[in-house]
């Protein structure tokens, strides 16, 4: 009969490790219970199962696909609230795992699932299981599960993660789906214009050049732009990729990359939806890495490197040194005027109460909010800026275009007369 080795919490919250024979992982579970302890953890000990086991992760690993990139988000949120849920109704770690996995469409996180599955049933923890894949769970996922195994609580641990996950996605999904509206404008406008300057200006020029007509200079002007995206017109493309390639030449600089966040954060409406969208993940970050045990310096070190900013990741460099120098966490807050007065208030309330995870919350609550409110309010104010600026150009090309024509019209009456 197979043994069992398990890992679980008595009446009175203490951790107990035992083994115990039984056929199945369902009748060992059912025995530990009746003992009186609740499972955290189950792993079959080495023997001959466990080799066909072997086998079997072998042939696991040949059921991975060839995969680029890393994981999808929305994948990510879906597994962690199913996991947390697996984990609510106490089955064990293991077993969930294997579930999740077979249920799982192929890709990064399935790969990831086979090898954590494996690592799992060869006896290392679920935190050290998952640490091997970065590219699926980040340094947050891996502590907050870390703490959740040290204090026995993984399945609380996971339905925090699991609502974390779910809004910072819903974030990003409004901001995302916000910016789709003017982009699709802009792209359609850059379209038709390309289109006009490319086959339609050179008509008229050739109507121009037959009639032998004195160009005024506005006309003349247009039609050397035309020449230019005629015989040009492969720049358009090349242009945003020649962009992008810059600002990440730029960005491989450490100086480069802190000027560029920081003209961001000086971008009119853009600048202010960047800074507290920043805001939000991160005081969301450290409450719940705080709340789930997580200590304050490597949480610290975490949000630092969840904030995607160079400026801000300098602000919680700074707030790291205070904190290990037995300072506070509102003071070198307030001194890189980055936040707002309410928010060092409210954190500095949090710090003397104790109730510091609360409070990052509540900022974070509010912040989402206001990112709601101003991503309305650029989408509104984008609206009839780009009206204006296509009334503008499209203005400029028609009156370019009628001033050798009117007089021609003019030259014609003259004639008649």
């Amino acid at each position: 009969m197979p043994t069992y080795k398990f890992e679980a919490m008595d009446t009175t919250g203490g951790e107990v490790k035992d083994s115990v024979e039984a056929t199945n992982e369902e009748e060992a579970q059912q025995k530990i219970r009746q003992m009186g302890y609740f499972v955290t953890r189950l792993t079959e000990v080495a023997g001959k199962k466990e080799k066909k086991k072997g086998k079997g992760q072998k042939k696991g690993k040949k059921n991975k696909v060839f995969t680029i990139g890393g994981v999808n988000t929305k994948m990510l949120c879906t597994f962690t609230r199913q996991f947390s849920t697996l984990q609510d109704a106490g089955l064990p770690v293991l077993r969930s795992l294997k579930i999740l996995e077979g249920q799982m469409k192929p890709g990064t996180l399935k790969n990831a699932l086979i090898d954590v599955v494996d690592d799992v049933e060869s006896g290392s923890t679920l935190s050290e299981a998952f640490a091997k894949h970065p590219k699926c769970f980040d340094k947050l996922y891996v502590n907050m599960v870390k703490a959740g195994e040290a204090g026995g609580a993984l399945e609380v641990i996971l339905k925090r993660l699991a609502e974390f996950k779910e809004k910072a996605q819903s974030l990003a999904r409004r901001i995302k789906g916000a910016m789709i509206y003017p982009c699709v404008v802009i792209f359609v406008a850059v379209a038709i214009l390309s289109f006009i300057m490319i086959f339609i200006i050179p008509k008229f020029e050739k109507i121009f050049e037959d009639f032998k007509m004195k160009l005024p200079w506005l006309t003349g002007a247009l039609i050397e732009t035309s020449r230019w995206f005629v015989k040009y017109w492969y720049v358009l493309p090349l242009f945003p990729i020649v962009v992008w390639l810059t600002l990440k030449l730029i960005r491989l600089n450490k100086t480069g990359n802190y000027v560029l966040d920081r003209i961001k954060l000086a971008v009119p409406v853009a600048g202010n939806i960047i800074e507290k969208t920043v805001v939000a993940r991160t005081t969301r970050t450290l409450g719940t890495l705080i709340s789930s045990g997580v200590p304050i310096l490597e949480a610290l070190s975490i949000c630092r490197e969840t904030s995607m900013n160079a400026v801000f990741e300098a602000m919680y460099q700074k707030v790291y040194e205070s904190i290990r120098e037995g300072e506070t966490i509102a003071q070198p807050m307030k001194e890189s005027r980055l936040v707002d007065d309410m928010v060092v208030n409210m954190i500095d309330v949090g710090e003397e109460t104790g109730d510091l995870d609360s409070m990052l919350y509540k900022v974070a609550d509010v912040y989402d909010e206001e990112v709601d409110v101003l991503v309305e309010a650029l989408i509104s104010l984008l609206e009839p800026i780009m009206i204006v600026v296509l009334g503008f150009i499209v203005g400029t090309i028609v009156i370019a275009l009628f001033l050798p024509l009117l007089a021609l019209l003019e030259g014609l009456s003259g004639n008649k007369m």
